[in-house]
Parts: structure tokens; sequence; C-alpha cells
């Protein structure tokens, strides 16, 4: 399995931007898929983009659709979040999710066996 570390979390006024980066250690990272997933309190986890292993297909959550962007860098073993038009209904922790040879849907966190300790994203009104 692979490691992952998020980072570029923080406070920012609604309508501003953040990247977030999901670095991972270990070899073979360009056969996971990953996923971003995001957890306000009191909510339950909620998918919100994934980008496969092969081909690169990325997918995103209809309410960040337009707004967020996931890529990944396999040369840098690094996969990116770009959040732009940000919300305060974004505010959440955000974790990303690797697991190798994915090819399901990305809905499910319970699917994904590599896991990052999150990252605080806060969006002011």
């Amino acid at each position: 399995q692979v490691q992952l570390v998020e980072s570029g979390g923080g406070l920012v006024q609604a309508g501003g931007s953040l990247r977030l980066s999901c670095a991972a250690s270990g070899l073979g990272f360009s056969r996971y898929s990953v996923g971003w997933f995001r957890q306000a309190p009191g909510k339950e986890r909620e998918f919100v983009a994934g980008i496969r292993w092969s081909g690169g297909s990325a997918y995103h959550a209809d309410s960040v659709k337009g707004r967020f962007t996931i890529s990944r860098d396999n040369a840098k073993n690094t996969v990116y979040l770009q959040m732009n038009s940000l919300k305060p209904e974004d505010t959440a922790v955000y974790y990303c999710a690797a697991e190798a040879y994915y090819s399901g849907s990305f809905y499910f966190a319970t699917d994904f066996g590599s896991w990052g300790q999150g990252t605080q994203v806060t969006v002011s009104s």
C-alpha cells in the first residue's frame, strides 16, 4: 500500500481558491486510482473527485463540477485538487484515498484501503 499525505488546506473567503495536494510514498503510484473525499462536522464522508490509474479519467461530484478539478502527476507521485469559486458549504476536512487497480465508481469510501490524515478547508462567507 501507499502512504498518503495531504497538504494545502486553509482558511479562504468565499469565491477564493485553494489547491490541495496528495503526496504518495511507496512504489507503483501509477497503478493507484485516487479519490478526494470530504467530511463536514455531523455529516457523512462524501465523494468529491476521483482519477483513474489507467488513462487518467477524472470524475467530479455534481456539487463541485465546474469549480473543482482533480489531476495527477505520476512523476511526482502526487494528485492535486484545484478548488475555485469556493463556497461556505465546501468547508470540511478533505481526505485523499488510494486503491490499486481500482475501476469502481469512486462513490464508496469503503472501496479505498489507503487514506491520508486529512487537511482542513474553511471557507468564510
